[in-house]
């Protein structure tokens, strides 16, 4: 992946948002909890939310083998990812000039199936990393019937960009005398308080990397 600006990434809507640089696209997609893959099966297109994660060049998901996603993935077709992260809500003082302050990114690749038992290990491991840092060596890890029911797809970042906003309004020089509220209002993704599971071994003791969420 370059930075300058692939055919199908290069952005044509206020572009001077955009950067091809892979490091800015890297830490978006490692911010974002979850993508959204779509891809096309016999000419219906589809769009399907997932957890991932970025190893080096590649995006990994995983589920069920019977997943249609996975199983069309696998063949090497094209697919492509993109995640979104709201900053905030802008308020302008027309309605024209209301936006959002928010980090993307999209990327264009292909799929390959993991089916090297170490390296969709690593997969799975890098995916349950990404969503909760330090849950894998804590909980159970795979049983064999567990791993065999898993597919595990690394995309690859053929292609990507991402775009941003930030920042305050941008309004029309004339509509700065009007009485009218401007400005941001903010978006922050905060975790709630921990709530122990009811069923069993409730007064099993917090763990360390759960304690900086709470």
């Amino acid at each position: 992946m370059s930075k300058s600006a692939p055919n199908r990434s290069r952005l044509k809507r206020i572009p001077e948002r955009a950067s091809y640089n892979p490091d800015d696209i890297h830490a978006i997609l490692d911010a974002a909890p979850i993508c959204h893959v779509a891809f096309q099966v016999d000419g219906q297109p589809f769009v399907i939310p997932t957890i991932h994660a970025r190893l080096g060049n590649e995006v990994l998901i995983h589920g069920a083998k019977a997943s249609r996603l996975l199983k069309h993935a696998a063949t090497g077709a094209p697919l492509s990812v993109a995640v979104t992260i709201l900053d905030a809500i802008v308020l302008a003082r027309s309605v024209f000039h209301h936006s959002m302050n928010y980090r993307s990114a999209v990327v264009f690749g292909t799929g390959r199936l993991l089916d090297d038992p170490e390296e969709k290990m690593a997969g799975m491991l890098a995916i349950s990393e990404h969503l909760v840092k330090g849950r894998w060596d804590d909980a159970r890890a795979p049983s064999e019937k567990e791993f065999n029911a898993t597919s595990v797809i690394a995309i690859s970042i053929d292609e990507a960009s991402c775009k941003s906003r930030s920042g305050p309004p941008g309004d029309e020089d004339e509509d700065y005398a009007l009485p009218v509220w401007a400005g941001l209002l903010p978006l922050r993704q905060e975790w709630g308080p921990l709530e122990a599971d009811p069923g069993r071994h409730s007064d099993v003791a917090i763990p360390d990397y759960l304690e900086s969420f709470a």
